[in-house]
């Protein structure tokens, strides 16, 4: 079959194609904007590739076409798909249909942390021997692509809050059906498609009627927003990660970078004298071997929300039948995910980070995971608010604060914003708007000296900034 997909070099669709591809499908794609790591991918796994929306490339017509969520009516190409009406399909439908039936999905769910966490459950699972599949909005560094199918029956996917297509507005996550969900967090996200987070919660909800009763749910046990959704009606156990809760995590160093991993706090969770090895609930007689300290993870990650993602890997892994102690012993090994606080350049001293983050929450927990780790060093955060929701400028009020961990602040004015970032400047100090990547580029060399940390905050290619900036600090 031969499958064009639009939008192809989206983390989602990307990886969608490397796995029609596996399952032997023809597969071409196009994109208005291609750059890697994902258009290296493609081309390695030999996709052609199209630059732009050039109707020609739908004639001679494609068996099918997929089509991604970042495009709309209007589009060339998608009106004349309809025009014409060729066979399409979104993305989500796609991979619920044609990947997913018949396997044991683990599905990651959440506002920050989804693509860390599942690249985590994803080596785990490796690292135990299970072969799994996944699918995965980055890149884990202990695989190198972002998604294939697997030589086993798991399956771990990324699962998204955000829409589906344009002609289907359900969440992408409902075309799962995870057996294993693990709720990271929930915050207000997405603004451009929900009008609040009770919106979202909503979205939620019907994820958690999708999970089966012999299935499982893994959610921390402080978050209000998460344990709304679950009051509304949940079918399935679920296992809670925090503070007094089920599964703990106790920080053996400040920066997050050790960690022991404890089962109930140690305590008892039930009597299973009666128990027998054969009965229904011999997977009791399992969990209760590990009650108490499981192990101690040592790795070179770093924050809080790190340790969250951790745990949740941990217990989602066991769940698929990996023991606690196994779990651990992977993260150890877990190399990180690309463009997720990864390390790209040590130049004169001058330590370069590439991190995603593009939500106050997610910029906030990265400085201070990193400000734990350095001390006193000198931190630069170089910042393209480039999403949705901050182009709309719906966590305007936050942005000053989250950047607290931070000596030096300098933040990038795009193009297309409803609103100027010239007002944070006035809100914390060391702070720079600059709306040329020429002038930023030269501000952020010279506040770099030995011993100094820039990250770079975008979830796009920010205009090569990355390289450029290694190159003039070279």
């Amino acid at each position: 079959m031969h499958i064009h997909i639009l939008g192809i070099c989206g983390t989602f669709m990307g990886s969608l194609a490397q796995l029609a591809v596996a399952m032997g499908h023809r597969v071409t794609g196009s994109d208005a904007n291609v750059y890697p790591p994902m258009s290296t991918q493609l081309a390695d796994a030999g996709i052609e590739l199209i630059e732009g929306y050039d109707p020609g490339q739908l004639d001679p017509a494609p068996d099918l076409v997929v089509i991604g969520n970042a495009l709309s009516r209007g589009n060339p190409c998608v009106e004349y798909v309809l025009n014409k009406g060729l066979n399409y399909t979104s993305g989500p439908q796609w991979l619920g249909e044609h990947c997913l039936p018949g396997r044991w999905v683990l599905a990651v769910a959440g506002t920050h942390g989804k693509t860390t966490t599942a690249s985590m459950l994803a080596w785990i699972l490796e690292y135990a021997g299970l072969k799994p599949g996944y699918l995965i909005g980055g890149v884990p560094k202990n695989f190198g692509v972002s998604a294939r199918l697997g030589d086993s029956p798991f399956f771990v996917v990324e699962a998204d809050e955000y829409d589906t297509a344009f002609f289907d507005k359900r969440s992408k996550f409902v075309h799962y059906h995870p057996r294993t969900l693990v709720l990271n967090n929930l915050e207000y996200d997405h603004a451009d498609i929900f009008p609040d987070l009770a919106a979202i919660q909503t979205q939620f909800h019907h994820l958690l009627r999708t999970v089966p009763s012999e299935g499982l749910i893994i959610s921390p046990a402080d978050v209000p927003a998460l344990i709304e959704v679950l009051e509304k009606g949940c079918w399935t156990p679920v296992e809670s990660i925090g503070e007094g809760a089920y599964w703990q995590a106790r920080l053996l160093d400040e920066s997050g970078g050790k960690f022991e991993v404890w089962l109930n706090g140690g305590g008892s969770v039930f009597d299973d004298s009666s128990v027998s090895d054969d009965s229904d609930d011999s997977d009791k007689r399992k969990v209760s071997r590990y009650e108490g300290l499981v192990g101690t993870v040592t790795w070179p990650l770093s924050g809080k929300h790190n340790v969250a993602n951790g745990m949740a890997a941990i217990v989602a892994a066991r769940h698929a039948g990996v023991p606690p102690d196994i779990a651990v012993a992977a993260l150890g090994e877990f190399a990180g995910v690309k463009r997720r606080m990864e390390t790209l350049a040590n130049i004169n001293g001058v330590t370069i980070y590439d991190d995603f983050a593009h939500h106050p929450t997610a910029i906030a927990t990265t400085l201070q995971g990193l400000r734990k780790q350095v001390g006193d060093d000198n931190i630069i955060a170089v910042i393209e608010p480039r999403s949705n929701t901050m182009k709309l400028g719906i966590h305007r009020d936050q942005l000053a604060a989250s950047t607290a961990e931070a000596n030096q602040v300098f933040w990038y004015q795009p193009t297309g914003f409803d609103w100027s970032l010239d007002e944070l400047v006035g809100a914390s100090t060391g702070t720079q708007v600059l709306a040329d990547i020429e002038r930023l580029l030269e501000a952020t060399v010279a506040a770099a000296k030995p011993g100094s940390h820039i990250v770079i905050m975008s979830n796009g290619g920010f205009g090569g900034f990355h390289q450029r900036l290694i190159a003039a600090l070279g």
